[in-house]
């Protein structure tokens, strides 16, 4: 059932606030009032069915991949995908970036996030992870559950110069989000009608799901002054060409607590990595239980061409501890440790972000730039004193254990 709810031109003086845990949600909440933007009488959101719904996307050309970036991409080249669009106009808009909730575990699967280009996977608090989608060389159609903003998703949205998409955050993170410079591109729920607003609450199984349309979100967006127009994103470079100085990696653990990992596992017949979360807690690694993470937009397992771990400092803001109240602050400027993984490989290399406004882009230890594969990439990122651990027995790869000092 639809609800009323929507998604306005952020000019917000009071929201409420959720705190995310791999248990019931913590909830914060501030009184708040809104100014609202008339809503356009043309938009249409979507609609819950008995089936997972088509994918909206922009069909990608049938062309080899060749090498392309870190600059000077042809025009119908997404520069977060190295892929060609077969309908270049799709890129004379910004990036939108999406936040999409993770636990509780009983609440999935997400929607629509193996149709985002690039995906961040990062500690919110509590415990849990929440994922950042960014989608730019194609659309989809429903993109759920949305959830509150962290401090982090400043810096992915400054990177991609997108329009952002959340529920709500705490006073203290709002505040800081709002004072960027890009308020006019920040979409959030409010208390006017849906539709025809692009953002909409349904109620699949009981949780009051908040659920978007990404094409739906770009047209708001350039219905409330944020013109259609395509940005500079140059920084990444993608190879279909497997680079040298790699090892043979088919596993990428990631464990942020007992009650939070996931796992990834190179698919040889697709040579691209498929993506599985835990189904339990395991108080130690022997104990790890994982099951597919699927995408109940399209029906099948998350995938990706490009699985990276970014190490980056992790403190606590607003002086907060440990807790349900707690406040990550996560630095990812300058450089850092990164492992990449593409094609069954493992690069141990040195992720950049020397310009706010653009993506980060990765580095071999003698300096030169690292290639993506072309397709999409997840990144998780991880403390910068998180510990790594190569596997053992069957599996070819290496843990990765969540670490705040």
């Amino acid at each position: 059932m639809l609800k009323r709810a929507v998604s306005i031109m952020l000019l917000i003086l009071m929201i409420s606030a959720c705190s995310p845990s791999p248990g019931p949600d913590v909830v914060t909440e501030a009184p708040a009032t809104a100014t609202i933007t008339p809503a356009p009488t043309t938009a249409v959101p979507p609609t819950e069915t008995t089936a997972p719904p088509t994918p909206t996307t922009a069909p990608t050309a049938t062309v080899t991949p060749q090498a392309y970036g870190p600059d000077n991409f042809p025009e119908n080249v997404n520069p977060l995908t190295g892929l060609a669009v077969s309908d270049p106009t799709i890129l004379d808009r910004r990036p939108v970036a999406v936040k999409v909730q993770m636990f509780p575990r009983g609440q999935r699967p997400p929607y629509g996030v193996s149709l985002a280009d690039i995906v961040f996977d990062f500690y919110q608090n509590l415990g849990a992870t929440r994922l950042t989608a960014i989608f730019y060389g194609q659309d989809a159609e429903r993109v759920s559950p949305i959830r509150s903003a962290r401090l982090f998703d400043i810096e992915i949205v400054s990177m991609f110069d997108a329009t952002f998409a959340f529920g709500s955050a705490d006073h203290r993170i709002l505040n800081r989000i709002v004072n960027q410079g890009f308020g006019d591109r920040l979409i959030i729920e409010s208390q006017t009608e849906c539709p025809p607003n692009p953002m909409c609450r349904v109620e699949p199984n009981g949780p009051n799901y908040l659920i978007t349309d990404t094409a739906l979100l770009t047209e708001w967006a350039a219905e409330h002054g944020v013109p259609k127009e395509r940005p500079d994103l140059s920084g990444m470079s993608f190879d279909p060409e497997v680079p040298e100085g790699g090892q043979p990696a088919d596993t990428a653990i990631v464990r942020y607590n007992f009650s939070n990992y996931n796992r990834w596992e190179y698919d040889e017949a697709t040579g691209r990595y498929l993506r599985f979360q835990e189904n339990a807690d395991a108080q130690d690694v022997a104990a790890e239980s994982f099951a597919p993470l699927m995408d109940g937009l399209t029906g099948e397992q998350v995938a990706a061409d490009n699985v990276v771990v970014l190490f980056a400092t992790h403190s606590y803001a607003f002086q907060t501890r440990p807790g349900p109240n707690e406040i990550v602050e996560i630095d990812l400027t300058g450089t850092g440790r990164a492992f990449a993984f593409r094609d069954g490989q493992v690069y141990e290399l040195t992720w950049n972000r020397t310009q706010n406004d653009a993506p980060l882009y990765l580095t071999f230890e003698e300096g030169a730039r690292y290639p993506y594969k072309p397709g999409n990439t997840w990144y998780n990122v991880i403390g910068s004193s998180s510990g790594v651990e190569p596997l053992t027995g069957e599996d070819n790869g290496y843990r990765f254990i969540f670490a705040i000092p």
